[in-house]
């Protein structure tokens, strides 16, 4: 059942990446929009695709109520059904494939990692937002390269929102924001903490904060 899940990027701010299954998964959800989630993006790598499937159908009716668009991690075909976003990575479905499938208001984001080049090319073929990372040592993606913080400033000509990614916490991501991220995608900080709204809201504080930034 597709929902009226909002399908274009607004503002700026905390977007939230789920953290694979968990027996608490919608009232973290939940908690995560409470507490000012701008974007929600449902990542779960497992293969039991009809568990994927109703959760990501419940937690989309979610995000309609907060207002929130929802983005679906790699699967093109959940996000069609569900009418979400998607986020693609270099292993993942084409951009104009996608795009194809998902018709022109849907969010479909990049993963840039650190390659300014690759950047170039997904901002060439329509993009929403482009992503790099990890910006600090990660916990969810031990293995990702950190990439320099200057690589926001730089993409900042491509005119398209960025996504900075990888071991973000309220402390280390006041310099991000001042480097030009528009979002921080934010995984174990919010849904590994005891208080996820309180964790939330934490970060969308620092957009609140931040000189220049209208919310």
């Amino acid at each position: 059942m597709t929902l009226l899940i909002r399908t274009r990027l607004a503002g700026k701010g905390v977007y939230a990446v789920t953290d694979g299954p968990r027996d608490d998964l919608f009232a973290a959800v939940e908690a995560a929009l409470a507490g000012g989630a701008r974007l929600l993006q449902y990542r779960d790598d497992t293969t039991d695709t009809e568990r994927r499937r109703g959760e990501a159908d419940e937690i989309s009716r979610l995000c309609a109520g907060h207002g929130v668009p929802l983005i679906i991690d790699a699967d093109v075909a959940l996000a069609r059904e569900l009418g979400a976003g998607v986020h693609l990575g270099q292993e993942n479905m084409p951009i104009p494939e996608a795009r194809a499938m998902l018709g022109p208001e849907a969010i479909i984001g990049g993963a840039c990692y650190g390659s300014i080049e690759r950047a170039r090319q997904l901002a060439a073929e329509g993009a929403d937002y482009l992503s790099f990372g990890a910006m600090y040592p990660s916990t969810t993606k031990p293995g990702a390269a950190v990439v320099p913080h200057d690589l926001l400033t730089q993409v900042a000509t491509l005119g398209v929102p960025v996504v900075a990614i990888g071991g973000i916490t309220p402390d280390n991501a006041r310099v991000l924001i001042d480097a030009g991220a528009d979002y921080l995608a934010v995984v174990s900080a919010i849904f590994a903490a005891s208080d996820i709204q309180g964790a939330t809201r934490r970060f969308a504080d620092l957009f609140e904060t931040h000189p220049g930034i209208l919310r």
